[in-house]
Formats: C-alpha cells, structure tokens, sequence
C-alpha cells in the first residue's frame, strides 16, 4: 500500500507588532524565542526605532517608524500597544479595514469605541481581541467571554488598578504619609511622574466599562462612571478604619438592574479579611456575581510588562489558530451590546473624619 501523502503544513501566521515600549519589549521577545512555528514577527513599528533595535531580533525583521508600512504590508494580525486613543484608533481601524485581525492591551480604546471596533472586525471578516486591556496578566476576559457564558452576571467588581493597590496597601501597612507612598511606587516603576489618570479613578473606570461590555454585555460611556479620587486617603485613615476590622481599597463596582448599570470607582472600606482587604502591593482582584454560578473572583498581577505581555501571546495565539476556515470565535455578536443609563447611586462604606 503506497504510503499517505505527508499533510500540507500550514505557513506561519505574519505578525506586526506597534509599540515596543514596557510590554511591546516582551512581546517581541517571546515571539523571538518561540520554536513551534505558528508566529512569525515580521515587523515592528516604533519611533526612534536606532535606539530600539535589538540584537536577539533577527535579521528579517522590518523595523519602521511609520505604522503605513504595517497597513500596507501582508501581515495576518496587528499587535497595538502604543496606548492612548491617537494614533492607535487610527492603527486598529486602518488594520481592520485592511482585512487584517488585531490584537491591543489598550484599555482607554476598547473603553471608548470597543463596540464600533467589533462591529468593524465583524463586517470585515477579522478578529479583535483584548484580553490585556483589563488586569494585565489575569486572564479575566478570556473567562468572561468563554467559562462564564453559560451564566447570566449581573455584577462586576474589583481591585483594577495596581498602583492605587500598591500606594494603600503601602500606608496601610507602614503608616507612612501618601506623598511617600505615591514616591515608592513611581520610584519602582509602579506609577508615572504624572499618575493623576491611576489616583483619581480614570484607569479604573475605563476598565470597569471594558467589564461591563464583556461581562454584562452593556455599552457604557467612560466618562459617565463616577470617578473618586484616593489622594485624600492618609495614614490617620487607616487607624480608624483599623477600628472597624476594616481597611481601604480603591475598589471599582458595577451592577446591571433592569435597563440602569449603577456603577463607580473610588476608596471604600473594605473588611480586612475579606478577599478585597487580603489583596497588597500591585495585585488586582475581579469578582464577578451570577446568577446561578454565585461569586467567582479572579487574583492575580495586575501590571508590569511581562505578565501583560502573555496576555497579549495568549489572545494572539487564539486570533491566529481561528485565521483559517472555518472561523471559530466565541465572541458575542457586536449587535448584541445595549446601551443603558449609567447611574452613580451606588452605596459604599466610608469614613468621615474631622480636620
């Protein structure tokens, strides 16, 4: 019997990476030192690409300042992790339009246009995926869209921001002032000079939205999450929360009631055995409530580049095995998102302390 026709290896999905900064580094890394074959990063686009050049990326490897060269290459999948809303919206749209599927960590993005974005990907016969955007390497949205699907949640909260987490846990147990506090954490790395967009709730509340989109299925505009800042929190604050077997915690909340998501970001007391109090330094905490799968909470870190960076191998993986025909995806049909009234009457306990 003459022996079977060996099987047509299919090539390596051509990957463009955008963005070669915290998370683009190792990324690119992993992609490099990857031997099963299915990835191959053939471009990498950057601004002062002299200075970013690597010597472990090899030779093939086109490296441009101009994302054009990405968009108008053969590439199957596009990597954005440049963050913030221009030019990366014009990246991921041109991408999608190009037939070309896209994979971003870009939380303030997703947060804005996520559900114009998907549509985009749908109509364009391609993939968006964005696993990354939410509480770095915890693998929370994958588990939204996939393992709890079969349920129906109707609440979303959490811990969602590594640097507020880190600069309580800090006073909490050192009772240093928050000046110190926020020093140390952009000392290690953990916050920016400028960290208004992490001390007054912006980062959180994008996230938050970005749940609220995978995990209750609702449109919300960012901005219309009540956003409260933890820079009045000192270490005088703790003590007295310390009185009540509590401490304090930026925590994020949503919650859908009828055609009303009642949502807000902001310090709260917390007790300090519970899984919010438990949570230190830069770790973040999702706990999502369904209504026949009860409580489930996800733990893990929640920044730094390479626990985020394998979050973004793993969405990556997952758009490059559902390329060929037929396509297998698990994400809800774009036309499915409803747009609710956002509420901030949402009740949390704090202190009030005199001056």
């Amino acid at each position: 019997m003459p022996n079977a026709a060996p099987s047509e290896q299919k090539p390596p999905c051509r990957v463009a990476l955008v963005g070669f900064g915290t998370v683009g580094r190792p990324v690119a890394k992993i992609l490099c030192e990857s031997t099963d074959g299915s990835l191959r990063l053939t471009h990498i686009c950057n601004r002062n690409i002299a200075r970013k050049k690597q010597p472990w990326v090899p030779n093939d490897v086109n490296w441009t300042e101009d994302f054009h060269d990405v968009l108008n290459s053969d590439v199957d999948i596009v990597i954005e992790l440049i963050g913030g809303l221009s030019p990366a919206e014009q990246i991921v749209r041109g991408a999608l339009q190009a037939g070309k599927s896209v994979v971003t960590a870009n939380k303030q993005l997703i947060a804005h246009a996520g559900p114009d974005l998907l549509q985009l990907a749908s109509s364009q016969g391609c993939q968006l995926e964005f696993g990354a955007s939410v509480a770095g390497g915890v693998p929370v949205l994958p588990a939204l869209r996939t393992g709890l699907s079969g349920d129906k949640l109707h609440g979303i909260a959490g811990i969602l921001n590594g640097t507020c987490n880190y600069i309580l846990s800090r006073i909490e147990n050192a009772r240093i002032p928050f000046s110190e506090a926020l020093e140390e954490a952009q000392a290690r790395g953990f916050a920016e000079a400028d960290a208004s967009e992490d001390l007054d709730g912006g980062d959180a509340r994008a996230k938050l939205a970005i749940l609220a989109l995978a995990g209750l299925h609702a449109h919300v505009d960012p901005v219309t999450i009540r956003a409260r800042s933890i820079r009045p929190i000192d270490a005088v604050d703790f003590d007295y929360a310390a009185n009540l077997g509590c401490t304090i915690r930026q925590i994020s909340r949503a919650r859908i009631n009828t055609s009303t998501l009642f949502a807000e970001v902001g310090p709260s007391l917390v007790p300090t055995h519970s899984p919010y109090g438990r949570v230190q330094s830069n770790q973040n905490l999702v706990v999502t409530s369904g209504q026949y799968g009860g409580d489930i909470a996800f733990l893990g870190a929640g920044a730094g580049g390479d626990p985020t960076a394998v979050a973004v191998i793993s969405d990556l993986k997952s758009v490059a095995e559902n390329l060929s025909p037929p396509r297998k995806t698990h994400r809800r049909d774009p036309a499915c998102y409803v747009s609710l009234t956002t509420s901030n009457d949402v009740s949390s306990s704090a202190i009030v302390r005199g001056l």
